[in-house]
């Protein structure tokens, strides 16, 4: 892999991680094109962690608020009286209850399933079909009106499916941010709260892939340190720019104005495919 080999695949992670296309599949149609016959895990970890890194800068502010009520956690429950009251009136420890209420069946099928996903990582005909499958649920996003629930009403059951989701976006092709946003408005969730939510999920989604991952097989590599650093910082970068991007999106009911692409990727992979 060369640099400039590099620097595409951290801008094409960059964009597609946040952007409701799939980053996952475009990567593999990128390593296909580009030759690249066997995964590249470090590498594809390496990008994920680029992109984890533009997660943080853009919710920092309310990771480090729900931080520091974490630590005022036990002065919350003796002025409360229980936990369950704060977690019926704080927003930050609402939410990060349903953040690790939702980890728990991305981590099952991230567990049950990682390692035929490194099996099927490769094979671009379950990339287009999957395109497929994304596009169909964004495009029928666009029937959702601007009112929804907000975080206070956002159930236990609510973010369980959204988690189910989520794992399943362990396919190639299945955006997981798409997944999850969709499936979060089908739900009748605040378009603003289903932004937050789905990415402040990805964080301990993408930390337990990137775990996993480290046991794998084919996780050895020949690509250069230096190489495998341009196209970290890279998607961080453009990381940054497409998650902005998107949450705007997401606010003004535009998330599917990318079923069409989705929809015509997949088509042409499914054809390049045969």
């Amino acid at each position: 892999m060369e640099s400039l080999q590099s620097v595409m695949l951290g801008i094409i992670q960059g964009l597609t991680e946040f952007l409701p296309v799939s980053s996952s599949g475009h990567l593999v149609l990128l390593q296909n094109l580009f030759g690249i016959r066997e995964p590249e895990l470090l590498f594809d970890i390496s990008l994920h962690l680029g992109t984890l890194l533009a997660v943080f800068i853009v919710f920092y502010k309310e990771i480090l608020r729900i931080l520091q009520t974490l630590l005022r956690l036990p002065t919350l429950i003796k002025s409360s009286g229980n936990l369950k009251s704060v977690f019926a009136d704080n927003e930050e420890i609402r939410i990060f209850a349903l953040i690790i209420i939702g980890s728990v069946p991305t981590a099952i099928l991230g567990i049950l399933f990682h390692k035929i996903a490194d099996q099927i990582f490769g094979a671009v005909w379950i990339v287009g079909v999957m395109l497929l499958v994304t596009g169909t649920l964004l495009w029928f996003t666009r029937q959702i009106s601007n009112e929804g629930r907000p975080l206070i009403k956002v159930s236990i059951r609510d973010v369980l499916i959204i988690g189910v989701m989520q794992g399943l976006a362990i396919m190639p092709g299945i955006s997981r941010s798409g997944s999850t946003i969709s499936i979060a408005l089908f739900l009748g969730i605040n378009r603003e709260i289903a932004g937050r939510y789905s990415f402040l999920l990805s964080i301990p989604a993408i930390l337990g892939a990137m775990i996993l991952s480290l046991n794998s097989a084919i996780i050895q590599t020949d690509i250069p340190v230096k190489i495998i650093l341009l196209g970290t910082v890279t998607a961080a970068i453009v990381g940054y720019i497409g998650l902005k991007i998107l949450l705007r999106m997401v606010k003004q009911g535009h998330l599917y104005y990318f079923a069409p692409y989705c929809w015509l990727l997949g088509a042409a992979t499914l054809i390049w495919s045969l």
